[in-house]
């Protein structure tokens, strides 16, 4: 729970801080959170059709802000005592990927019945054939587990390869420099993993959604 106000707090200020002064010459600060905007509209537009991104477009600047920010904590602010994690990434918690997948697919099935009605949208789990009802049901309970389970497990993994190679450090000075530069170089490729995981799972729950609003044949 610390962990996600934290994240949460980073988001909030973070926005803020960069809207502060919004101009029609816009400065360095301005530029970083237009381009956050274009490039997470992007993401959006290409999957979703019609006007349904337009409206789509600040739950997809919110969520991968918050993903990103989420996937980044643990590597740069981590406490732990007597064995208990009070910070970490909050995404290394499946609860709190499965949380995210939910709402994906909560939001999702609430667009699909505003755009094609009650009718329209179940009538798509009937298709190609009544009997693929099961298959098509099952289908809806994997794309939950897999997008909230590939998050979590990106993040989790990380972090408990950078726990190993920091006690590693406790065995000399040799050893202490080369888990230092392994860990430097570790956390640089987790930076990385933490921005395409966030990238990802925006992109999946945007694909996730566009196949909800449109009649299959």
């Amino acid at each position: 729970m610390i962990s996600i106000l934290i994240a949460c707090a980073v988001v909030l200020g973070l926005v803020y801080a960069l809207s502060r002064h919004l101009t029609m010459k816009p400065g360095k600060g301005q530029n970083v959170l237009e381009y956050a905007v274009d490039f997470t509209n992007g993401i959006v537009n290409s999957s979703i059709p019609g006007k349904t991104s337009k409206t789509l477009g600040l739950w997809g600047f919110t969520l991968f802000m918050f993903i990103i920010i989420a996937n980044l904590e643990g590597l740069f602010l981590h406490i732990d005592v007597s064995g208990v994690a009070f910070v970490k990434s909050p995404t290394s918690d499946p609860v709190v990927t499965m949380t995210l997948s939910l709402m994906t697919m909560t939001l999702a099935q609430f667009l699909g019945i505003r755009k094609l009605g009650y009718k329209g949208h179940f009538e798509n789990y009937l298709k190609p054939f009544v009997f693929f009802l099961p298959i098509n049901l099952f289908e809806e309970f994997t794309n939950f587990l897999t997008l909230g389970l590939r998050l979590f497990g990106n993040i989790l993994s990380g972090e408990m390869l950078l726990g190993i190679i920091v006690n590693m450090a406790h065995g000399g000075p040799v050893i202490w420099i080369g888990a230092f530069i392994l860990e430097l170089v570790w956390t640089g490729f987790s930076v990385f993993i933490g921005c395409i995981q966030a990238y990802v799972f925006v992109t999946l729950s945007s694909v996730y959604i566009s196949r909800k609003i449109e009649l299959e044949d």
